[in-house]
């Protein structure tokens, strides 16, 4: 049983088990900063230097993605004017929530008397002033934010960008050379060349299937849908998100990342071609912790894409979902998502008993300034509280930004000139000690569902929604939705394999054994097809075919004590039972307290009939 994920930026990334995500811009306080208190003549090193140093330098420092550096008075007065213009109008520094939400402990906004100060420091002649009164300036480090990682990986090869054409999305594969389990309490992305990369975030492959979509070992592969699988549910609960002026954060005690041998970490780059060809090749620093996770954060989404069917010349088209949490949790970080034509975004709590509160709102939605926004507090959210996004999109003319001209209708779509409408909460739910069902599996039980509501051709809904009711011991419920993952993706090995490991597990064996057979056959390779395919050829007592089958998934995976025990009995079923041992013994060798290779290994060893 697998589950499946995709990629956070821009797609959905969906509950049950395939899922990943730190990130950050500096790490500022989220309080409201001080007013300005001058009655005199405004100068750099008393008035302006602070609101640069804070709101601009992250970004306009050498090594940064900003076009010029704001480090020193001669810095800002060579660009004093256009700073003034372009704060005045609200456009830098580019930060996009209102005031009217949620405290965000990155916020780099300017007050209106901030701004006024600029405007003022050009009338009063771009004076210095005292340079004793100039606060520190600060200090960026050029290598590693954090310091010497602990672990650095470089993609294996560089990826090579275009001069012109349309945006790139490309994906590296880190291979992680750990021989144990380790937390990770921070990831520092380098994605190379700052200038060529809009955005990039970085999820966990438990199962490398991301592998399979290179066309060779090391070479990375094209496209922004990113579909990662997952044997157990391990919901990404992560934001590892990396921003032209972002740092790394640390994650907070008891929130650490888990990452195993044989894990994969998967980079999805937005690359933008900058006129003439370059390339690109990410690096990745990662630091360890010895203290495990305790909390354990989800990632919901909430979207209405299918919704989306904008008219040319629509100015204020409205799309909306609402969603019920089932859960009591605590609300960590929101990012919001849409393309050029959402003019406003709105997202809020509505309580049970019908009291509202603005979570974030964003009056003039930028694309190239999306962003991760982490809440200064967690704020908590009770069960039963409706979570509601509204967003307003604008297809005429008179948006700037529209892409296309003249104005065309617009769906939903991976492609700039489409549409997106997500929202994703990163959440923590509360673990009671003795609750019978895993909270983050209700709340994305929950989510699945509403999901399939919204978009009844909704894949990763239905495949999701079925593997979490198979893993809770209902396989013939699970076995509706598998099927309807079916018929969205017909031939899928992944969906046929699950499908029949439910029939399976519902004693429905031809069934089982018609659509194993087909993952199996799909792909070659596939390790869980063919061991479920040897089960439900011995359930159905062909020993003969669940020895083949079985054979090949010890030869696919011979450090598998299951197979290697499936693979005895059904050897022993045939009398071969020299051949039975061995495979017993080897069970043994890779897990002691093999329970089946044991019991059959002292029924063996009691047949007097053995030599």
């Amino acid at each position: 049983m697998n589950f499946v994920r995709t990629s956070l930026l821009p797609n959905r990334l969906v509950g049950v088990a395939i899922l990943l995500f730190p990130f950050a811009l500096v790490a500022l306080a989220g309080r409201k900063q001080p007013e300005p208190q001058v009655s005199g003549q405004v100068t750099f090193s008393h008035d302006i230097a602070p609101i640069v140093f804070r709101s601009c330098a992250p970004c306009h420092h050498p090594g940064e993605a900003g076009p010029f550096a704001l480090v020193s008075y001669g810095d800002v007065k060579s660009h004093a004017r256009q700073i003034a213009d372009v704060t005045s109008r609200r456009l830098m520094p580019p930060w996009l929530p209102s005031e009217d939400g949620l405290q965000f402990a990155e916020d780099s906004h300017l007050s209106g008397e901030q701004i006024a100060l600029f405007q003022r420091w050009i009338a009063d002649g771009i004076v210095e002033g005292n340079p004793a009164e100039l606060p520190p300036v600060p200090k960026f480090n050029s290598g590693w934010q954090l310091g010497k990682p602990d672990l650095v990986l470089e993609a294996n090869t560089a990826f090579a960008i275009p001069a012109s054409g349309s945006d790139v999305y490309w994906n590296f594969i880190f291979r992680s050379p750990i021989n144990s389990s380790r937390w990770i309490k921070a990831i520092e992305i380098h994605p190379g060349d700052k200038r060529l990369v809009h955005h990039a975030n970085l999820l966990v492959d438990r199962t490398q299937s991301a592998r399979r979509q290179e066309k060779s070992p090391g070479r990375g592969f094209a496209g922004m849908e990113l579909q990662i699988e997952s044997e157990s549910f391990d919901p990404d609960g992560h934001f590892l998100f990396w921003k032209p002026g972002s740092s790394p954060i640390v994650e907070p005690p008891g929130l650490a990342l888990r990452l195993d041998p044989g894990n994969d970490l998967v980079l999805n780059t937005h690359l933008q071609p900058s006129g003439r060809p370059e390339s690109v090749q990410p690096k990745i620093g990662v630091y360890f912790t010895n203290e495990p996770a305790t909390k354990f954060p989800v990632l919901l989404q909430l979207e209405n894409d299918r919704a989306l069917n904008i008219p040319p010349e629509e100015n204020n088209f409205v799309m909306t979902d609402q969603f019920v949490l089932p859960e009591d949790v605590q609300l960590l970080a929101i990012y919001p998502h849409a393309h050029y034509l959402c003019s406003d975004m709105l997202a809020l709590a509505r309580s049970p008993d019908g009291t509202e509160k603005t979570l974030i709102h964003i009056p003039r939605w930028n694309l190239n300034w999306q962003a991760v926004y982490r809440l200064t507090e967690p704020e908590p959210l009770a069960r039963g509280t409706a979570i509601v996004m509204r967003y307003r999109y604008d297809n005429s003319n008179d948006n700037i930004s529209n892409p296309n001209d003249p104005p065309q209708r617009v769906h939903a779509g991976n492609r700039a000139i489409d549409e997106m409408a997500h929202l994703w909460l990163q959440v923590l739910p509360a673990l009671t000690p003795g609750d019978s069902d895993d909270p983050r599996m209700v709340l994305q039980e929950a989510l699945s569902r509403h999901h399939i509501e919204n978009n009844p051709a909704d894949f990763e809904a239905h495949y999701n929604l079925a593997a979490m009711l198979q893993a809770r011991g209902v396989p013939q419920a699970a076995v509706e939705h598998y099927q309807a993952a079916l018929s969205l993706r017909p031939r899928d090995a992944t969906v046929e394999n699950a499908l029949g490991s439910a029939l399976l597990a519902s004693n429905r064996i031809p069934e089982a054994i018609t659509h194993l057979s087909a993952a199996a056959s799909t792909r070659p390779d596939y390790f869980d097809a063919h061991y479920n395919l040897g089960i439900a050829q011995g359930t159905a007592g062909n020993f003969p075919v669940a020895v083949r089958e079985l054979t090949t998934a010890v030869k696919l995976k011979p450090d598998d004590a299951g197979a290697e025990a499936n693979l005895g009995a059904a050897l022993a079923a045939l009398g071969d039972n020299r051949k039975a041992i061995f495979h017993f013994h080897r069970a043994l060798q890779l897990d002691p307290g093999n329970v089946l290779a044991r019991e059959n290994l002292e029924a063996l060893r009691g047949n007097s009939a053995l030599p």
